[in-house]
């Protein structure tokens, strides 16, 4: 570096929930040289990942960043936009928002945001909410959203991994931690060298399960068997936490006689793990204290919340619960309010009436409406209500800091979608494949550019994300952009009720800080500030659940008609008839992590395509040889219930079982034609349907164990695809 005036910025990295600590190094110029990790942060301890270092940096300066609002001119998706001012753009936002509202009334507007991890996504909730309208999307249920539904119901507050470092024993389920969290990946091996014992279920071998004294490797989406002959071992063994149980568990006898039907031998027979490797685990876990590290790979499925629910379950009754080396639970100083608190909290609410018609409510009431873990829409229903008008109009959409054309499945059906929408805005940081078939495009700030204040409860503190440098050109942040609709909209007439108060950053991050102690200025001076808390202190810290205890039989569940015991569900595989099985061999598996991508972040990024160039799907050699395969050839590859074929490159490798495909999600060639740039090529969600067999709690579909079938196919250059 050359001898410049500079200064250093402690900070926090919002780019995933993992929110590394930072040390952004500014110029006298006011330009970002340098995003370093902070060792003196109590979530990262030094640790970080490429994409905060390099792919954030870039995506604030590259030649793509989008820093002027653009308005359509040609056709949608003709790729034709003019530059226009933020008055222009926000007056034609809400002129237009307001003729559909008249027109088909307030639920007729739609949010779509990634969820409320992110300060976007309460402030999409309350900007729709004061427009008259509960209807906004996320994306959790394709990503944490069974996780968190089964944490809610069953009152557990934990995460994931939260005290690895003081474990004997990590129980490591459907998750890399090499690729989705490098700083909890350090934990993890210093761990590992300090004589913690690791169990991984995992059927990919993943560099955690390199590191395992116990790889259990089962058949996709069978891991809730597991979970429960865990259970049934721990009981009949009475290795079970009996204080803890009787006093603050509900349902253990319902949940010991569910668990008994899974003994090693009837799970080796559903999961394809050897019984007595099932034991071994169990007894490892057992020995404690065992830490649970969950992964996406249990998540977004059709069975999704059983498993959770059987994993959490282990966690209580072992006495794991908020216990040093165990699964700590949530903690906050009193007085501080997080993001997903603004989106429950009575005074930014519409009358629990309105909220019921929130769309898939009453389908899905524990995902959608006033009693859902985010109270946001079920998606697939909001793309049939554009396409049909069921259960009423959906006619105007705002996306936020989301890609959806390229992270939902069935993309040409998301497409069909936004097509017919009246009129369709995005605000987005790059041309996306979601950004070119807008409206109107409103140019986003980065983590870079805005302040954030979050709940850390890994680390046990209050990071701090630093607005380290002034926005590139026009940018604005989520909360500018809503306060200046909502003015408009007022003048208009077209206000519901006052339910964004906050008319800047710092007034929003004030609010959430309330009577907590937490300075801001401490805050800006060392990018966190930790707070004291109590381990195991249950009589304080109580259990949100309507038995004010941990529900393994749960009467939330029981109160909307599901099963309120954990139970193993079969897989969509395993529900396919002989005539699909035969149409359709092979079972696909994506969700797989990448170091240099986040989801469909970063795909223009030249240093990042240089180090994973094309989408890959790993094939056992196997299965390449059966297929005629090499190592590189391209293939096509569809699903049973599918919309479309997708074109990947085969790795050949036996980190994947025979005859299961596994691949990522989030692929777009933004040097390809717009306005899909490829994702109908490329990206495996134009191959994968998201309707038929859901949750039947968060209504996710299956992503990760899927009748498939594969051909070769053609080669990809940056045009497009040409035969190969």
């Amino acid at each position: 570096m050359n001898e410049v005036a500079h200064r250093i910025v402690p900070s926090s990295c919002w780019e995933c929930s993992a929110y590394c600590g930072s040390l952004i190094t500014v110029s006298e110029a006011g330009r970002v040289m340098k995003v370093a990790p902070n060792p003196a942060s109590p979530v990262s301890h030094g640790g970080f990942c490429v994409k905060g270092i390099r792919a954030l940096p870039e995506m604030t300066y590259q030649d793509s960043r989008l820093t002027h609002p653009l308005r359509r001119v040609g056709p949608r998706g003709s790729g034709q936009w003019e530059r226009v001012s933020w008055e222009s753009a926000l007056d034609e936002m809400a002129e237009r928002f307001a003729d559909v509202r008249r027109k088909y009334g307030p639920k007729s507007l739609v949010g779509a945001v990634s969820g409320a991890a992110f300060s976007r996504g309460p402030i999409m909730a309350l900007l729709m909410r004061s427009m008259g309208s509960p209807n906004w999307m996320i994306n959790q249920d394709l990503c944490g959203g069974c996780r968190g539904v089964s944490d809610k119901i069953t009152g557990t507050s934990i995460n994931g991994g939260e005290d690895v470092a003081n474990s004997n024993c990590l129980l490591i389920v459907g998750r890399n931690p090499a690729a989705a969290d490098p700083p909890q990946w350090l934990e993890i091996k210093r761990s590992k060298e300090r004589g913690c014992k690791i169990v991984v279920i995992d059927p990919f071998r993943t560099q955690a399960a390199e590191l395992a004294d116990i790889w259990l490797r089962p058949e996709p989406g069978t891991d809730a068997a597991i979970a429960l002959a865990f259970i049934r071992h721990l009981i009949v063994n009475n290795l079970w936490d009996r204080e803890f149980v009787e006093k603050y568990c509900h349902g253990f006898d319902a949940l010991a006689e569910r668990a008994q039907r899974y003994t090693p031998e009837e799970t080796a027979a559903l999961t394809g793990v050897p019984a007595e490797d099932i034991l071994r685990a169990a007894e490892m876990y057992a020995a404690g204290p065992s830490s649970f590290v969950s992964g996406h790979g249990i998540d977004a499925a059709s069975n999704g919340v059983q498993t959770f629910r059987a994993f959490h379950a282990l966690v209580a009754i072992s006495g794991n619960l908020d216990k040093v080396g165990g699964n700590r639970r949530a903690k906050r100083p009193p007085g501080f309010r997080t993001w997903m608190d603004l989106v429950h909290d009575k005074r930014f609410r519409l009358p629990e009436e309105i909220e019921k018609q929130t769309i898939g409510a009453e389908r899905f009431p524990l995902w959608a409406g006033p009693l859902g873990w985010q109270t946001a829409c079920h998606n697939v229903s909001v793309l049939d209500a554009m396409l049909t008008g069921e259960p009423y109009p959906v006619r105007a959409l705002y996306a936020s800091g989301v890609n959806i054309t390229v992270m939902y499945p069935d993309t040409r059906r998301t497409l069909e979608a936004l097509a017919s929408l009246d009129f369709f805005v995005v605000a987005a940081h790059t041309m996306t494949p979601t950004a070119a078939v807008a409206d109107l495009i409103l140019p986003k700030t980065t983590g870079l550019e805005e302040e954030e204040v979050a709940l850390a409860p890994k680390g046990n503190c209050i990071t701090y994300t630093a607005a380290a440098i002034a926005p590139q050109g026009e940018a604005r942040c989520d909360l500018t952009i809503a306060v200046g609709l909502l003015d408009r909209m007022r003048a208009l007439g077209e206000i519901e009720a006052e339910l964004l108060p906050w008319r800047n950053r710092e007034e929003f991050n004030r609010f959430l800080i309330g009577d907590s102690g937490v300075s801001l200025d401490d805050l800006r001076r060392d990018g966190f500030v930790r707070f004291p808390y109590t381990m195991g202190d249950f009589e304080n810290q109580k259990f949100a659940t309507p038995t004010g205890k941990v529900e393994l039989y749960s009467t939330t569940l029981e109160s909307v008609g599901q099963d309120p015991l954990p139970d193993y569900v079969p897989p969509l595989d395993r529900h396919a008839t002989q005539g699909s099985r035969d149409a359709y061999p092979l079972r696909l598996q994506t969700g797989i992590r990448e170091k240099t991508y986040h989801h469909s972040r970063f795909r223009e990024q030249a240093w990042a395509r240089k180090v994973s160039p094309d989408p890959q799907v790993h094939v056992h050699p196997e299965t390449a040889a059966a297929y005629g395969l090499n190592d590189g050839d391209w293939v096509k590859i569809e699903t049973a219930g599918g919309n479309g074929a997708v074109r990947l490159k085969a790795h050949v490798t036996d980190r994947t079982k025979p005859g299961i495909l596994t691949t990522g999600v989030g692929w777009w060639r933004p040097e390809a034609p717009g306005p899909e740039f490829g994702v109908l090529d490329v990206n495996v969600n134009a191959a994968l349907s998201y309707t038929g067999l859901a949750d039947p709690v968060s209504g996710s579909v299956d992503t990760g164990s899927i009748p498939c079938r594969m051909a070769p196919a053609w080669t990809v250059n940056s045009a497009g695809a040409v035969p190969g």
